[in-house]
């Protein structure tokens, strides 16, 4: 959410931040609101202080026996009374119509995000590892043949509809080991705070990261009005939801391991084959609370993070910089971490680690008091995966095949798998 104090004092700068998104100006049609909102609040304001003069007055009068005087005053106050009702009411309707216009409009990128029209125009700026050179030719995760027993499609279809899926055997353990190396990785080694969140959550929790109002159809609503997390952002960011914090308090580095439900809405056609773009699927988020100053350095530092899992697993990825068009709507600056598949012979996303600066926080009302006194100020808020649990197992299985079937795995994991160190053609952990 925007502060409108910063629109009315530079109405173009902001204009012009919106135009890098490929927005039309909108700060005219917001002061023309916030105007409308300030007036009806000014003139309840004189009106309540005639009303509280008449209210003086028509003491006076009667106690001088000033019937006609008295009357009069007695019906002006009347018609303040109205009028303020009135004017509040005005005041209202403007400041809830300010507020859902705020809401809806996208954060404003930082400066040194690069211009581009869609995901062609993002910029590499970090590059780990060297595909592999295989003597064969690579196939999709649910093509190798020790994966293809414990990655169930048809039933998980059966049991759910499309893009779901139904682990077993080894393909299973070797995703809950992914999720537990990484949460050990982030816990001991980056100083995060396990965290187990809800998965359901209320609207308003929605609202303060920024899926509502305008991306409720990405997500799932429950009858009863809980919302299931599209990812434990909303969970971990929202914690400072509605608190003020000393300085002190912050940075809170928190990191959850959850299942996450996305309806990908708008995705019909995309990736439909495997487990990409699942509708339930898990994740290992990172999430900080920082102050303003400290932002950019921790938005360097979770970027790290989530590189540093990947090197461990033996992954070969790159980083880009989303240019203005590929931003998320709440973010300002976002690294996407782009793990190699071999079998799609290219770059995917497993990790997007962003800053949203005081978009959310301003959402949430969470705000900290500066050890230097003063006004509180917004949090920053940020985000990232730690990683995509699915999708870190897809870069396992693919670049870990082998011609006769069977998969290497990462020395990282064997620890977490009882030592055994490959799944062989026919599934089984050796």
């Amino acid at each position: 959410m925007h502060d409108i104090r910063t629109i009315r004092d530079n109405p173009a700068a902001f204009d012009a931040a919106l135009s890098r998104r490929g927005l039309a100006a909108s700060s005219s049609s917001i002061l023309a609101i916030d105007e409308a909102r300030r007036t009806a609040i000014l003139a309840a304001e004189t009106a309540q202080a005639e009303a509280n003069k008449a209210a003086k007055d028509v003491g006076a009068a009667k106690a001088a026996g000033d019937e006609a005087r008295f009357n009069e005053l007695r019906e002006l106050m009347a018609t303040k009374k109205a009028d303020i009702a009135r004017l509040n009411d005005e005041a209202k309707a403007k400041d809830a119509e300010l507020t859902e216009l705020l809401m809806g409009i996208p954060n404003l990128p930082a400066e040194d995000v690069p211009d581009g029209a869609d995901e062609d125009d993002n910029v590499e700026i970090h590059r780990h590892g060297s595909p592999r050179n295989f003597s064969f030719d690579p196939v999709e995760h649910f093509d190798i043949p020790a994966v293809r027993d414990g990655m169930d499609f048809e039933t998980a279809a059966k049991l759910s509809g499309s893009r779901f899926v139904l682990l077993s055997g080894s393909v299973a353990r070797l995703h809950r080991a992914l999720a537990q190396f990484m949460l050990d990785v982030h816990v001991e080694e980056h100083g995060l705070t396990e965290t187990i969140t809800p998965v359901l959550v209320r609207e308003e929790m929605m609202y303060g990261t920024g899926q509502l109002p305008k991306f409720g159809e990405d997500s799932y609503q429950t009858t009863n009005g809980w919302w299931l997390i599209p990812t434990a952002e909303v969970t971990l960011t929202n914690i400072v939801n509605g608190l003020t914090v000393d300085e002190d308090y912050l940075p809170r580095r928190y990191v959850a391991h959850t299942q996450c439900f996305r309806s990908e809405a708008g995705s019909a056609g995309r990736d439909t084959s495997g487990m990409l773009r699942q509708h339930q699927f898990e994740k290992v988020e990172m999430v900080s609370i920082t102050t303003p100053e400290n932002s950019a350095a921790e938005h360097d530092r979770m970027t790290k993070c989530a590189q540093a899992i990947l090197e461990k697993l033996e992954l070969p990825y790159r980083t880009v910089v989303l240019c203005t068009g590929d931003l998320g709507a709440g973010m300002r600056k976002t690294h996407d971490i782009e793990v190699w598949l071999p079998g799609q012979n290219t770059y995917r996303e497993i990790s997007s680690v962003s800053v949203a600066g005081d978009y959310q926080a301003r959402r949430m009302n969470a705000r900290y008091k500066s050890k230097d006194g003063g006004k509180p100020q917004f949090v920053h808020t940020l985000n990232g995966s730690g990683l995509a649990v699915g999708r870190a197992l897809i870069a396992v299985l693919e670049n870990g095949q082998q011609e006769d079937g069977s998969v290497t795995l990462p020395a990282a994991l064997h620890p977490y798998l009882r030592g055994k160190t490959a799944i062989d053609a026919n599934g089984a952990l050796v």
